[in-house]
């Protein structure tokens, strides 16, 4: 089996899990400086390593000749800076992608496709308004983020919105850069799958934390930023009035998906959430990683321009068609990430 990015955060999990079940693994990952400072020591030896970067058809070649799975985990992630990041995105993401599927499409590849993709293609989750049930969230206005209202009103009363669990079939509303990568990853795939008579599976992480995450970067996940302010001393910086509720999962449950589904049974196809359904609040998040330091997390309001409120998952797709169920508990697994030392760190 092919993993792409296997040397990264949730790659490098799939990777050792691959192995430990009993199956030959080849890694195209590209190791760039700004990823990977140094050769991380948690590389597993009995992987084969390409090390090349996925825009180039040559690596992908040499990765994925005689593979019968491939598990496209490379990627940019994040919300970046600005959009002054849209071109690094799009060659990483857009590109990579398609260079990959053009060279699996000359290698008359017929096996299994497992892609990486992210809950940021909902945009905002699915609102119910108590009056007049559900209905879609507005565009968030920076007036209202510096003036404090934070939560979606409904269109027609003005209320707030009551968020609620966001399956597979809602509607997709990218609102960053990176959330656009990623749906067009999935309709790319899509498009391969359909040709080829290849099973591709989009799997949608939701806000994914545990070891091996990188450190001190803006393009890792909250989980990340927050870890990092903690191991430096500083209380996390948390936006609006951190009441903005996440689902999150740990990557050993994200592994086990990924590997569900590149060896079910049954292929399936089509996207699946990748969550524990069980959502807590990004302060939820902050506190529990301050537990025991004596640091306070400091809720400092306004907001990022494409973020949003609300986004969490239903699993009830994944649970029905892979088995899978997330079983990792939000307490165990941050006070495990907590001492945990991030990728790039001492220890």
């Amino acid at each position: 089996m092919l993993v792409t990015g296997g040397a990264g955060f949730i790659g490098s999990h799939v990777v050792d899990l691959l192995v430990a079940t009993g199956h030959e693994v080849v890694v195209l990952d590209s190791l760039a400086p700004d990823v990977h400072p140094e050769p991380p020591d948690y590389l597993n030896p009995a992987a084969r390593y390409v090390i090349a970067d996925v825009a180039e058809p040559d690596a992908w070649v040499d990765a994925a000749e005689g593979v019968d799975a491939v598990c496209h985990q490379a990627a940019r992630v994040g919300l970046g800076v600005d959009f002054g990041d849209v071109r690094r995105y799009v060659a990483d993401n857009d590109t990579g992608t398609a260079v990959g599927l053009w060279v699996l499409h000359r290698l008359r590849f017929t096996g299994r496709l497992v892609l990486a993709s992210s809950m940021v293609v909902y945009g905002e989750g699915r609102y119910r308004c108590r009056e007049h049930g559900s209905q879609p969230a507005p565009a968030r206005r920076a007036d209202d983020l510096a003036a404090g209202r934070f939560d979606p009103r409904c269109p027609r009363c003005g209320r707030d919105l009551d968020d609620e669990p966001v399956g597979e079939d809602a509607p997709v509303d990218p609102r960053n850069v990176y959330a656009a990568t990623k749906l067009h990853q999935e309709h790319l795939g899509a498009a391969f799958g359909r040709e080829h008579g290849v099973a591709v599976t989009a799997l949608r992480y939701h806000n994914v934390y545990g070891p091996r995450m990188p450190r001190d970067t803006p393009y890792a996940g909250v989980a990340s930023i927050f870890r990092s302010a903690v191991a430096a001393g500083q209380p996390p910086q948390v936006f609006e009035d951190g009441g903005q509720r996440r689902d999150f999962v740990h990557v050993a449950d994200v592994a086990r998906a990924n590997v569900a589904a590149l060896t079910a049974d049954d292929p399936v196809e089509g996207p699946l959430n990748v969550a524990s359904g069980r959502p807590h609040t990004v302060l939820d998040l902050a506190l529990a990683l301050c537990a025991g330091t004596g640091l306070v997390p400091e809720v400092v309001g306004g907001g990022r321009a494409g973020d949003v409120r609300h986004v969490v998952a239903s699993p009830e797709r994944a649970a029905r068609s892979l088995g899978f169920r997330a079983e990792v508990a939000f307490r165990d697994g941050i006070r495990s990430f907590a001492a945990a030392p991030l990728r790039g760190e001492a220890g």
